[in-house]
């Protein structure tokens, strides 16, 4: 039998708990130690399963792993195989972020076409096509993208939307290419900045105004030590967590400048949220008050947060309005949200209406992606009676401690078989 989550809610939050590392900084980063045969270290890593998926992926392309201290990752020696193992990157589209490493370091790069979490249409033209603006050949048989190019040149590219994982993409590629190559409406989140920062430690010459990034291309890159940014999904999870319980704790170990969006959404739904130099504490006495929430790229709301923050809006007064512009068919909380009691209307694909309710009530509910299972956590910790959540391959996917940590708040909520 696989592993369920049992939630006996309607206790507040109390006390304070800290959050490690960005997955989604930690996974291009562990990508990009491939542009080098240098060590690299880098500290701050969350043990996560998809972190290991990725782990395994730079092992069978060559990488030896070593784990001198907890979170701590020191990656040596160089590439032995351009071909990605298909098994892996079906795992987790990160994978995926392999290519350009690949590609600039040997010329040659085959990798399956990615696999991860069922949000919706995540096409990978805006990789290719931005490749190919570099000099890449690409060709594609049996589910497999084949990039060749014996000499990346640098080039001007304009992207048509701020993907993170194209601007990832085309990073790690520019750092290896010939000349200067500038890229046009990058995306601005921070783990974007995070990789950024990384290639610049390990000697890249890359330059930030805004969504324009200009990457002047080397011959190579030496090795270094580095910090994972602090995750701000997870933070922001266990923020929406107190809050739905009516509690009181702090997340520690955060940077509160990349968190705006949601301290500024909670405090005008009625909620204290109190800035630290590292912290951020949540004080909420009583129900909150409606929201209208709109996903957008960074410095937008969050798509990641969009399905937690949902479950806050159940037990808000009023009517909510949420609006999912970053992913389609991101909506996998709804139906298992409404077993609790919810009161969601999805009007269109990309819209959902929520009357606020006085309360939850526990039930048995099913993850189907990250955040929407710790949206069906936040839930039950809110709910009364016992929720039983299954699915926690997806949870565990994305958040480190999860159950520890709600623990560490005086959450009663234990993992069964």
């Amino acid at each position: 039998m696989s592993e369920r989550l049992i939630i006996r809610g309607g206790t507040p939050l109390e006390g304070r708990i800290k959050v490690p590392g960005a997955k989604n900084s930690a996974l291009p980063l562990l990508a990009a130690t491939l542009l080098t045969d240098e060590p690299v270290t880098l500290k701050n890593v969350p043990p996560l399963k998809d972190v290991g998926t990725m782990l395994s992926m730079i092992q069978q392309l060559g990488k030896r792993i070593e784990k001198p201290a907890p979170m701590t990752v020191r990656v040596t020696g160089g590439i032995e195989t351009n071909r990605a193992p298909e098994e892996l990157v079906r795992k987790m589209r990160a994978s995926f972020l392999v290519l350009s490493p690949l590609l600039g370091r040997v010329g040659e790069a085959e990798v399956p076409l990615p696999g991860g979490c069922n949000i919706g249409t995540r096409p990978v033209d805006l990789h290719l096509n931005g490749l190919s603006r570099l000099g890449t050949e690409i060709s594609q048989t049996d589910g497999r993208i084949i990039a060749r190019a014996n000499n990346l040149q640098g080039n001007e590219i304009f992207l048509d939307y701020p993907s993170v994982g194209t601007t990832e993409q085309l990073l790690m590629a520019a750092v290896r290419a010939d000349g200067e190559t500038d890229i046009y409406n990058g995306a601005q989140e921070p783990e974007v900045r995070d990789l950024v920062d990384f290639l610049v430690e390990l000697g890249a010459d890359v330059e930030v105004d805004g969504s324009i990034l200009t990457v002047r291309g080397s011959e190579e890159l030496h090795g270094g030590e580095y910090e994972v940014l602090p995750d701000r999904i997870a933070a922001g999870t266990y923020m929406i967590a107190i809050a739905a319980t009516g509690g009181h704790a702090t997340v520690g170990e955060v940077r509160p400048s990349i968190m705006k969006q949601l301290t500024l959404k909670m405090r005008k739904s009625g909620i204290t949220v109190n800035e630290g130099p590292d912290s951020l504490e949540v004080i909420s006495g009583r129900r909150p008050k409606n929201l209208e929430i709109r996903t957008l790229p960074y410095p937008g709301f969050p798509t990641d947060l969009q399905a937690p923050v949902s479950a806050l809006l159940t037990i808000a007064e009023g009517k909510s309005v949420v609006k999912e512009t970053v992913f389609d068919s991101r909506f996998g909380h709804v139906a298992e949200l409404r077993k609790m009691g919810a009161d969601i209307s999805v009007p269109n694909s990309s819209t959902l209406f929520i009357n606020g309710t006085d309360g939850l009530r526990g039930a048995k509910v099913e993850a189907t992606d990250i955040r929407a299972g710790a949206s069906l956590v936040i839930a039950g910790l809110a709910a009364s009676g016992t929720t039983e959540v299954v699915g926690l391959g997806h949870i565990d996917r994305g958040y480190s401690r999860l159950v520890e940590n709600f623990q560490d708040l005086s959450a009663q909520l234990e993992k069964k078989i």
